[in-house]
Order: structure tokens, then C-alpha cells, then sequence
């Protein structure tokens, strides 16, 4: 069977054959760019291996962890030294407030004491509990249901910086229903969002362990290690264009238009991007294609610095901060990466800028030194920082992030109950049910099971 694309999703969906199949099934994974990983990779900065896109995964779902033990990188696995992080809004870097929700606040007090919002908007939020019911019956955007609860600075200040850090979204565009689940679930029954936010926050537990977990040698190395383990044949270099069906199973073209290269497959998974997605099930799958094709993806860039110690009037003592749309400030957040995870600490101070947000592609059409330069501006005016980075990485993710826009969980819906019909065929990936990690493994699991089932019931294993 094939599996097209060697990102995170089909790599692990590769590894999950192995494990169910053993070697009755001959797996081969067609990668069309020069490596695989997709947004997971690593690379030296200063000498020091640091992620150059998604660098870390959530320790409290499950699937990233126990793939990486799976596959060797147990011992790996390290957590963050510091979670806590800032807003920077009203001239000032800010404390996120505790007891929050996707920066949805439950302590008033709390708020106030960060200073986030303006004594206005402070004010606003409150009427939250006399206003009469917002109760959502259909998807909305974040924006919508929280604005009219607690009123625009939240959305703007504390809801849309941290929606942009996860998605390089809109608040109002982003569906609450794909990106703030527990927030829709409330919205659906409860008049008040503030009492229902603080319930929620006092039912978590508090004793949970480290919310994120990382690699040693960052996030990045966990695909080689994947694919290894897999024991598939891992193909670079060889785009897919077209996929159709036949009378036994599938069959793919890839390479050039000049020299085309058919492969014939039981089974395939797609794990590549959603218009890639929707450009092989055109053919076949042209209801899913058209679903596919409705997701939008955003483009950002991730400058990586990495600065002498004395080059802070002071150390960073957070592992990061946001940065609200409004402020209209080129750099939407910053990671300070060897305060978050201390086996990257050495004698230096290594950090992360990331640019670009969903509609500002205008700033990733300059080059990469004036990107730098944007970065090493905003560390001047907010940290203080004094002289140039020892090193400096640019690292761009053209639509890299999809989109969970109002209606999303239905167009998934109908994208997989299109595919369902087709025998031997599934899909997995970020467009689907989450974009980080472990949501990505799910889905690469849910893929493998699908197909497996399929080969199981026609009896047919490729030795």
C-alpha cells in the first residue's frame, strides 16, 4: 500500500501498519519534498539543535508521547522548565492572567491585576452575568460568542493573541466549535460565560503534570525516528498529481509530466495538506475534493535568534509572550526557548520570533534579513536587547497552518463520509481534527485501522 506524504501524520501512519500488520503488508510513503518531517524539523542555531517549526507537543493527550517512546526517544522526552507567559498590549509586557480558558478569564480580580485590559473593558466584562442568554444552537465564530458575553477588548487582548499563536488565525473567523470546545459546550446551555469559565477552571485538576513535553534534539527529530521504526520505504523527491481508482485498488502518477511513474497500491492513505488533498480526489472523491478545497491555510515564518547573555539588560523570566492584532506589531509572538526548556540553556539566549497571521502575507514576501531585522527590532524596543544575535535562523511555512473557520467540523464530516465509500482509501492530517501533534497521530491511527480493515476483509496482503 502507499501513503502519500511523509509528514508527522503519514509517517505515523506508516508505523501504525508495522505495528498491526507486521510484514504482510509492504508500506511505501512518497514524500514530493526534499526531506520528510513536513513541520517538524531541527536544525543548529549557535550550535545548539533548536525546532525550526512546531516545537513541542502536548504531554496530557497521549499519542505524541507514546509514539516517541515507541519508536526509541523515551529517554528524550524533556519538559519545560517555564510556562509562564505574557501579553504585550498597552506599552507594557503583561502577565496572562490565571484562571483562564483559552484566554477567556474567570477571576475578575485576577484580570485586573494584569493590567491587559483597559478599566473600561474591565467593566464590560462583568455584564456578562445580567446580559440575557447567548445560547449558540449552531457554529460561530470565537469572536462572535465572546464579544457579545464580555465584550471586544477580551477578544482582542487575550482570546485573539492566543488563537494566533495556535492557528495564525481570526478570532472572527475561527470556529468556536473547532477551537474552543469546552468554551462551546457551555455556550450551548449556560446564560453566563464568566460562572461557567470559572467552573470549568475550578473542575480541572490541579495536579496534572507538565501540559507540554519536547525532544532533547527538538520535536524535528522524531520523524527519522518514526520512519525508521516503520521499516517503509520512504521515498523523497516524488510528487503525486493524480490518483484513480481501478478495478483491485488504486492507482498513482507521480514525477514530472514528461517521465510519469505509475504505481499500482491495495490501499492508499493521503496525508498531505488540504488543497494537495483536493487536487488527487478530484477525480474520484469530487465531494470531498470540493471540501477540502473550501479550507484555507495561513503562511507565517519563525526567526530563531540566538543572543549573548549580557546582551539583556536583564534575563527573560518567561518562556514567552503574546501579541494581540491589535497592537499592529509585525512580530505575533515570541518564545524564549532556552528559559522553556533548559537543556538548550548555555551561555547564550535563544529565542523564537514568529511572523505572520492568516491575511498578512505581506510580510513574508521580504527577505529573510529584513524578517531578522523585524525581530531583532522587536527584541530591542520590548527586551531591551543591546547589539546583534551571535546567529540567526529563517524559517518559512508557506500555508502551513490550516484554518478551523466556522463550519469546520461539518465540512471534516463530510469530507470522511465521502471517503468512507471508497474502499481502501482514508485520509489523515492537520486539517482534520487538531494540528498538533497528537491529534495528528490520532488521525494517522484512525487512517491505518481504516484501511487495514479493508485489506483484512478482501483477504489480500502484499507480502
Amino acid at each position: 500500500m502507499v501513503i502519500v506524504g511523509a509528514g508527522i501524520s503519514g509517517l505515523a501512519a506508516a508505523w501504525y501498519l508495522r505495528q498491526s500488520a507486521g510484514g504482510r503488508v509492504r508500506v511505501t510513503v512518497l514524500e514530493g519534498s526534499p526531506r520528510i518531517g513536513g513541520k517538524l524539523h531541527a536544525s543548529e542555531v549557535a550550535g545548539v539543535s533548536v525546532d525550526a517549526g512546531a516545537e513541542s507537543m502536548l504531554a496530557r493527550r497521549p499519542e505524541g508521547k507514546e509514539l516517541a517512546k515507541a519508536v526509541g526517544l523515551g529517554d528524550d522526552l524533556v519538559f519545560p522548565g517555564s510556562l509562564s507567559s505574557a501579553v504585550y498590549t498597552r506599552g507594557a509586557l503583561r502577565p496572562m492572567p490565571k484562571g483562564q480558558v483559552m484566554g477567556v478569564p474567570a477571576d475578575l480580580t485576577e484580570l485586573a491585576r494584569t493590567g491587559i485590559v483597559s478599566p473600561g473593558g474591565l467593566l464590560r466584562v462583568p455584564l456578562d452575568q445580567i446580559l440575557p442568554a447567548t445560547l449558540v444552537r449552531t457554529d460561530v465564530s470565537v469572536a462572535a460568542y465572546i464579544r457579545a458575553r464580555m465584550g471586544g477588548e477580551i477578544v482582542d487582548r487575550l482570546v485573539e493573541p492566543l488563537l494566533g499563536g495556535v492557528y495564525a488565525g481570526r478570532a472572527d473567523m475561527l470556529s468556536l466549535e473547532a477551537t474552543m470546545p469546552r468554551v462551546a459546550a457551555v455556550a450551548r446551555s449556560e446564560r453566563s460565560l464568566l460562572s461557567a469559565v470559572r467552573q470549568l477552571v475550578e473542575e480541572t485538576p490541579k495536579e496534572q503534570g507538565p501540559v507540554f513535553t519536547s525532544l532533547r534534539g527538538g520535536v524535528g527529530t522524531l520523524p527519522e525516528a518514526v520512519a525508521k521504526a516503520s521499516e517503509a520505504d520512504v521515498r523523497t523527491g516524488v510528487t503525486v498529481r493524480e490518483l484513480h481508482r481501478t478495478e483491485t485498488g488504486w492507482r498513482l502518477v507521480a514525477g514530472p509530466v514528461p517521465r510519469p511513474e505509475v504505481i499500482e497500491a491495495d490501499a492508499v492513505i493521503l496525508a498531505t495538506p488540504g488543497p494537495a488533498t483536493s487536487r488527487l480526489l478530484g477525480s474520484e472523491v469530487p465531494k470531498a475534493a470540493a471540501e477540502l478545497a473550501r479550507i484555507q491555510y495561513a503562511s507565517m515564518a519563525v526567526v530563531t535568534l540566538a543572543y549573548p547573555l549580557d546582551a539583556f539588560p536583564e534575563p527573560p523570566g518567561a518562556s514567552g509572550y503574546l501579541v494581540p492584532p491589535v497592537e499592529r506589531r509585525p512580530v505575533k509572538a515570541v518564545t524564549f526557548s532556552s528559559v522553556k526548556w533548559p537543556h538548550l540553556a548555555r551561555d547564550l539566549v535563544i529565542l523564537r520570533c514568529s511572523i505572520g497571521r492568516i491575511g498578512e502575507e505581506h510580510l513574508l514576501q521580504r527577505e529573510d534579513a529584513e524578517l531578522v531585522s523585524l525581530a531583532t527590532a522587536e527584541m530591542a524596543d520590548v527586551m531591551g536587547v543591546r547589539g546583534l544575535p551571535a546567529d540567526t535562523r529563517v524559517t518559512r511555512w508557506g500555508g502551513g497552518l490550516p484554518q478551523y473557520n466556522v463550519g469546520h467540523l461539518d465540512r471534516v464530516a463530510r469530507v470522511r463520509a465521502a471517503v468512507s465509500v471508497e474502499p481502501g482509501l482514508a485520509v489523515c492530517g492537520a486539517a482534520y481534527d487538531g494540528i498538533g501533534i497528537p491529534a495528528c497521530v490520532g488521525t494517522a491511527r484512525t487512517a491505518a485501522a481504516r484501511v487495514l480493515d479493508h485489506l483484512n476483509r478482501r483477504g489480500e496482503w502484499t507480502a
